[in-house]
């Protein structure tokens, strides 16, 4: 809806405006408190984005003049920004990272870490404000669920053909979310074990790189049913039990994958040249401006690792050689995490957020670190890269909405808007979990991730893992060379050997043969009705999970 009268310049909507403001702050508080309780009860965080949207969209039809002010979808949009970054970084970015020190009787390290983990998802959201919309992460990317979220607020605010055909697409997604079958259909013979169809899963197929979707749902279905493929004697030695966790299998690809993606993107910034695309137009992104927020990325983590070293008194536990290499180390670390985790998210909607923190930790085993030093760590890393991405789909919705770069003047307005909201979010999920932690660690309620991370550090690698990782690197590099930085398939392959859900790979792969057999019928003209009928069904998983988690919540 229009913001100016006709002729007058637009001005988007301010953040700091009082209706807005409260508005804003009453979700926020929701937000993270229902995202610090799935995670503890459930071990997940609920997308509450589109919860947020449509708080704004109801309180927009009340016939009151004070809430007059939410009909504008972007004020809608800054609304579904703020809870999204609420829930996320209360639950993921700090109450996860603090659970691990705790969980290994280090409660003095708690602190220190929500120090550093509150400061490292400040900078990760605000390096996604700089770096989105550049070539390395285009505005023009899939983020699905930021597609979802805009194509709700439009359809809400157009209504019409648009509404009718995001109304099926949500009426499917909740309809089939709702569905359970048993694992024996789909191969797992003798099981009793249900499974739900992961909606989401389906509808990015049809957003999302649809080679890089190809590859995460052939690594889903890998991870799935290793056990059927590789249990026999015939990989007896390499794959025990066909488990390819134990092997470090996944681990490895991701790490040769991850290393080549890092190395592509170094080959993106230095060989570019200057010349401005019509969407770095509208945001001001050139190729050195890239550079310089990658290198105030990497000072700025390399100075949150040496915060966190600092008050956590690793200079007692550690050498001086081990503590700069702990700070390099860690730096680096969350550098790369952030950049595999938005690579991944951006391609597909999916994160392994926690897996690939898991793989931090191994190597910071391998180093030799201290047990204090690893929970740190692992707590540093697995606090960048949920704040980063869930910023790329908020910006994307926002990019969307705002007319896709077509005003450059209020593209980058709304997107300042955007940030601004997700800071204020920020502060209000760390003051809440400041306030809440002490009373989940008394019932020793803790993300159940942590336990993973708390097991791993007191077991110590087994022998063998280096060379494991070293030897699995390999075919996980050339899988990301050959799929070259666009296509990004070594990192999706990964992500999906991370993944213990093989529905999700059957909902995928079944998506992208919807997807192509649609194009064939409607060539590219039918693309916007493909997009907006996908965002519909995203959408509909999206809220029957979160009221689905709120109510097996409540049940606990």
């Amino acid at each position: 809806m229009t913001d100016q009268a006709d002729g007058a310049p637009r001005r988007h909507p301010s953040l700091f405006e009082p209706t807005t403001l409260v508005l804003i702050a009453i979700l926020c508080v929701f937000g993270a408190i229902i995202g610090m309780q799935l995670l503890v009860s459930l071990g997940i965080t609920a997308n509450t984005s589109l919860i947020g949207a449509l708080a704004a969209i109801a309180l927009a039809r009340v016939p009151v003049t004070l809430f007059r002010r939410y009909r504008s979808i972007h004020v809608q949009n800054l609304a579904q920004s703020a809870i999204s970054a609420a829930t996320f970084g209360a639950a993921n970015s700090l109450l996860l990272p603090i659970g691990i020190p705790f969980l290994l009787g280090r409660s003095d390290l708690v602190l220190p870490m929500l120090a550093g983990a509150f400061v490292a998802m400040l900078l990760d959201a605000y390096l996604l404000y700089r770096l989105f919309d550049s070539r390395v992460f285009p505005a023009t990317g899939a983020w699905p669920p930021g597609v979802a979220a805009a194509e709700a607020i439009r359809a809400g605010d157009e209504g019409g053909r648009k509404a009718a055909l995001m109304g099926i697409g949500f009426g499917i997604g909740v309809i089939v979310s709702f569905v359970k079958m048993p694992l024996a259909w789909i191969g797992f013979a003798g099981s009793t074990a249900v499974t739900g169809i992961p909606m989401s899963a389906f509808g990015v197929a049809f957003i999302g790189n649809i080679w890089a979707l190809t590859m995460f749902g052939i690594g889903l279905l890998l991870r799935g049913y290793a056990a059927q493929l590789f249990g026999g004697p015939l990989f007896a030695e390499m794959i025990p039990k066909g488990d390819l966790m134990a092997a470090y299998i996944p681990h490895g690809f991701m790490i040769g994958a991850g290393i080549v993606a890092l190395l592509q993107v170094a080959v993106l910034l230095f060989r570019g040249s200057e010349t401005k695309s019509q969407a770095d137009a509208a945001s001001g992104i050139t190729d050195t401006g890239l550079r310089r927020a990658l290198g105030l990325g990497a000072v700025a983590y390399l100075t949150i690792a040496i915060l966190i070293a600092l008050i956590g008194g690793l200079m007692t536990d550690l050498s001086v050689g081990m503590l700069i290499l702990f700070v390099v180390y860690a730096a680096f670390a969350a550098f790369v995490h952030e950049l595999i985790v938005g690579l991944a998210a951006m391609h597909s909607g999916w994160f392994p957020a926690f897996a690939v923190a898991l793989i931090t930790l191994i190597i910071g085993m391998l180093l030799g670190f201290p047990m204090p030093a690893l929970a740190l760590l692992v707590g540093f890393s697995a606090a960048t890269g949920p704040a980063f991405a869930d910023m790329g789909y908020d910006l994307k919705a926002g990019y969307i909405l705002r007319g896709a770069g077509a005003d450059p003047a209020f593209e980058r307005e709304g997107r300042k808007q955007q940030l601004y909201a997700a800071m204020f979010a920020f502060v209000i999920a760390g003051l809440v979990v400041l306030v809440s932690y002490p009373s989940f660690f008394a019932q020793n309620l803790v993300a159940p991730v942590d336990k993973v991370y708390a097991a791993t550090i007191k077991a110590g690698v087994a022998p063998g893992v280096a060379w494991q990782l070293f030897l699995w690197a390999i075919p996980g590099a050339i899988l990301q060379f050959v799929g070259g930085p666009k296509r990004q398939i070594g990192v999706l392959f990964a992500s999906g050997l991370l993944i213990n859900f093989p529905m999700a790979g059957w909902a995928v792969l079944s998506g992208i043969v919807c997807r192509l057999i649609w194009e064939r019928l409607h060539g590219e003209g039918g693309e916007g009705d493909m997009e907006v009928f996908a965002a519909g069904i995203i959408a509909g998983d999206a809220i029957f999970s979160f009221f689905d988690s709120v109510i097996k919540n409540f049940r606990h």
